[in-house]
């Protein structure tokens, strides 16, 4: 009988009056009520763990996102306002550090005029004493002129002649050439 019942289907198969499963209009009944029975399944753990999860989580993320967000704008408000203040006290500084230049500058102006002014008195004086002094060095070499004068006439009168005057006479020669 099992070999009756093998070649049935063997030849059944070779045949082609089988049909598939799925397409076999007497299994559908079953088919829709294992369809419903496991759509009906899915759709209670879907709905009751699954997909409450996944809201979870997308809210979270969404939270995290829009709190880094906000904190990221804040943080740029914050570096903002900080540039402006480096700016502005750079600003002061050099404001600053230009009215200490000028005032230090106008100082050493004033010290350097006070200097110079000094030491051109002191040049003053000394050129004045160096021409008192070269005065009163030329008074006394002309004061000499006539005794030079006088001595080397003597003796040029001397050399040439062979004997020489009185030193009066050769003096009022003298007095008499340089007028």
């Amino acid at each position: 009988m099992a070999s009756e019942a093998t070649q049935h289907v063997a030849d059944a198969a070779h045949q082609g009056g089988g049909n598939f499963p799925p397409f076999d209009g007497s299994t559908f009944p079953s088919q829709l009520l294992w369809l419903i029975i496991t759509f009906g399944f899915l759709y209670y753990v879907m709905s009751k763990i699954a997909l409450p999860r996944i809201a979870a989580i997308l809210e979270d993320r969404q939270d995290k996102i829009a709190g880094d967000l906000g904190e990221a704008e804040r943080l740029k408000h914050e570096t903002e306002a900080a540039i402006a203040a480096y700016e502005q006290a750079l600003a002061e500084a050099r404001d600053k550090a230009h009215g200490i230049a000028q005032s230090t500058r106008a100082k050493l102006d004033a010290d350097v005029s006070a200097k110079r002014d000094a030491v051109e008195a002191k040049l003053n004086d000394k050129l004045t004493e160096a021409q008192a002094q070269i005065g009163e060095i030329k008074t006394a070499a002309l004061a000499q002129i006539g005794d030079i004068a006088t001595g080397t006439a003597q003796e040029l009168v001397k050399a040439m002649i062979g004997t020489s005057g009185t030193k009066a006479e050769v003096s009022k020669a003298v007095s008499e050439s340089m007028e």
